[in-house]
């Protein structure tokens, strides 16, 4: 399959010596050699760079970022299934969502500096089109589809799940995956239990870079405390500690 794959992506040898560099950059940011410099050219390709070019309309990135979205989202669901065997398919779907969303694979571009590298042509050039959010989630998935094509599944696998350990923070997107404070309330009124206040009982560091400790009370009674850049951030971790607290004694 891989081999068919391939010959859908061929790029003509004459244009690789002028990005013989931006091949070097390129592994080093996955950490892998590569087999095919063309495929991950194209991978970079603006579809902006293809009237300049005069390259096919199919020869943008395009195409390698529809196939790298299909392999993302199975490496992801692989890499969230193994870090989690004790949750539910509901808690699987909601991370895979957050994790696969524009604005984190555009953070996992910038992280990379991927903007860097991105082929334009002329006219959009110094418009800033390469820093965008949409273009820097779609040149992420168009280099998990060249490095899918060209290295394979698990090679592909090592890089994304090297990205993820990197630059995911997990107990902060936990924090966002639920709201822990309104499902803290529903639990404590199924129980009849009292409603669950917030106290914040700590803040340290200057103005600009606050960090808050909340302490949450059920029936008038310290459950747990949690911290935060914000209020708000602590009293959800805080809820979720206290959630979990609470469903242990059950």
């Amino acid at each position: 399959m891989l081999d068919k794959l391939r010959s859908f992506f061929e790029t003509d040898a004459k244009h690789f010596p002028e990005y013989e560099e931006r091949i070097k950059e390129l592994e080093s940011i996955i950490e892998f050699s590569v087999n095919d410099p063309g495929i991950f050219l194209q991978a970079l390709r603006h579809r902006s760079t293809v009237e300049d070019d005069h390259f096919p309309s199919s020869d943008s990135y395009e195409r390698l970022e529809f196939l790298g979205d299909a392999v993302l989202d199975l490496i992801v669901t692989e890499v969230i299934f193994d870090l989690y065997p004790e949750k539910d398919e509901g808690f699987l779907t909601k991370l895979r969502a957050k994790l696969v969303r524009g604005d984190s694979l555009a953070m996992f571009s910038r992280k990379l500096q991927l903007h860097d590298l991105i082929l334009l042509g002329d006219r959009v050039k110094g418009q800033g089109v390469a820093r965008s959010k949409s273009v820097s989630a779609d040149a992420f998935e168009a280099l998990v589809g060249a490095i899918y094509v060209d290295l394979g599944y698990d090679n592909c696998l090592t890089f994304v799940r090297n990205v993820i350990r990197k630059h995911v923070n997990f107990d902060k997107l936990l924090d966002s995956l639920d709201n822990y404070k309104s499902l803290l309330l529903e639990y404590a009124q199924a129980r009849q239990l009292a409603i669950p206040t917030y106290h914040v009982i700590a803040e340290r560091g200057p103005d600009h870079d606050k960090t808050f400790e909340v302490e949450t009370r059920v029936d008038k009674e310290s459950v747990a405390e949690g911290e935060g850049k914000s209020k708000k951030e602590a009293e959800q971790r805080a809820a979720r500690k206290a959630l979990n607290k609470l469903k242990e004694k059950d």
